[in-house]
């Protein structure tokens, strides 16, 4: 029996994690605290947490600046989607950072003692009161991931960083003259993932050392090291010019978008001489390109000349797509093992969802307000299951549970703490 007929499908994939009660969480113990905002560093929180982390998220009373930022639920009047799903299986309080005896909250939760304590990530900067020799006074062996904009500490966001770094002068049409910004903030979360892995990274090193570790992530280094270790800059040296734009076209290879008969577009990539061979026979073009290799004494095998000959081969190609209905490209492109995928909205995936059909990397999220919204589990299979997604937070709902569990604070220091408006 084939790979293809043993493969579980989405329902499968479900219930092995529904009977796993739970399994696949390396993680567990870990006690880790939280101080940020925005995508990155709550980025790597979450992915802590749900890999079984214990998370302490801390905010300012009332929230932080992305407590409510978009999308939010009732097109903007509700809970925010977005803060909720980024930090969805932590355990939230909120601290006036402005006091002494908020601050003194902050450094005691982040320097609690413990082997499995002593974890900060934070995108504080400036703050002379979470400097980390401040902090590593209080815990020698304290792990501490700063997420910073610049490496100077000058703030910095995704949408500036991608604009240095020049991919919007690469990115939209061929007969675009202005920058193209991207709406994915792509080096937020592979900063954020970074963030992870240097908390794993430190951890280990703590194991086997017993020292502390204090790691600066900036932003921007992220998307420059991205952009170098892609080659791009190599490239742009030599070239001594900007790279031109090719729209849809996948740089450097065979790829590009086709509209099928019913009006909907698929994308089509061919980078190996297989993909090619399979896109070529599937669309019945084979002497049609072996014609077009003789005349120019080309071999389309070659990755190389499918990218030269881009807009020839997409001529030749289109008629067969535009003959045919997206069901039926869907079809013959599946059973030909071609490398393709269909353009959609995202309220085809969202509605996927709700039918049960696809996804069961999705699931469902009730946010304080009533609100049901779509998050994601760990896109981290262990023994072929998803763990947990982790519930919604609700600002401030642990602050008394967490100074109580890590502080050992009674019920009337907590209550003192309150009516002092230190605590939230």
């Amino acid at each position: 029996m084939g790979a293809e007929a043993v493969r579980p499908g989405p329902a499968a994939v479900i219930v092995a994690n529904e009977r796993s009660g739970g399994v696949g969480r390396p993680l567990e113990g870990l006690q880790v605290v939280e101080c940020a905002s925005f995508v990155a560093g709550p980025t790597g929180g979450m992915t802590l947490a749900q890999l079984g982390a214990s998370v302490i998220r801390i905010d300012p009373l009332g929230g932080g600046p992305d407590h409510l930022r978009w999308p939010a639920a009732g097109h903007g009047a509700g809970d925010s989607y977005y803060w909720a799903s980024l930090n969805k299986g932590k355990r939230s309080i909120t601290v006036d950072m402005r006091s002494d005896e908020g601050r003194e909250l902050l450094l005691a939760l982040a320097t609690a003692p413990g082997p499995d304590r002593g974890v900060l990530v934070d995108n504080v900067v400036g703050r002379r009161w979470m400097a980390n020799d401040v902090l590593v006074g209080r815990r020698e062996d304290l792990i501490h991931i700063r997420v910073q904009g610049y490496p100077d500490g000058r703030p910095a966001v995704d949408y500036t960083v991608n604009a240095e770094v020049g991919i919007p002068q690469i990115t939209g049409s061929e007969e675009g003259a202005t920058p193209v910004n991207h709406v994915l903030p792509a080096w937020d979360l592979v900063t954020g993932l970074s963030v992870s892995t240097a908390v794993l990274a430190a951890l280990y090193d703590r194991s086997r050392t017993g020292r502390g570790v204090y790691s600066e992530l900036a932003l921007s280094d992220v998307a420059l090291a991205g952009v170098a270790n892609l080659g791009w800059l190599s490239e742009a040296e030599e070239r001594g010019h900007e790279r031109p734009r090719h729209g849809n076209h996948v740089y450097g290879s065979f790829g590009v978008d086709f509209a099928c008969s019913d009006g909907e577009r698929v994308m089509v990539v061919a980078l190996t001489p297989a993909q090619w061979s399979a896109l070529v026979s599937v669309t019945g073009t084979e002497a049609v390109f072996e014609a077009l290799e003789s005349a120019l004494d080309t071999d389309l095998t070659g990755e190389t000349e499918r990218y030269r000959l881009r807009d020839t081969i997409a001529a030749v190609l289109k008629p067969w797509f535009g003959a045919r209905d997206s069901a039926t490209v869907e079809r013959e492109l599946n059973a030909a093992r071609v490398l393709w995928g269909r353009y959609q909205g995202m309220t085809r995936v969202a509605g996927e969802h709700r039918t049960g059909r696809e996804h069961p990397l999705l699931a469902d999220m009730t946010l304080p307000g009533g609100e049901t919204g779509i998050t994601a589990r760990s896109p981290m299979r262990w023994d072929g299951a998803y763990g947990d997604a982790g519930d919604a937070p609700e600002l401030g709902r642990d602050t008394d549970g967490v100074l109580a569990d890590v502080l050992g604070l009674g019920a009337g220091e907590i209550g003192a703490l309150h009516d002092r408006g230190v605590v939230g």
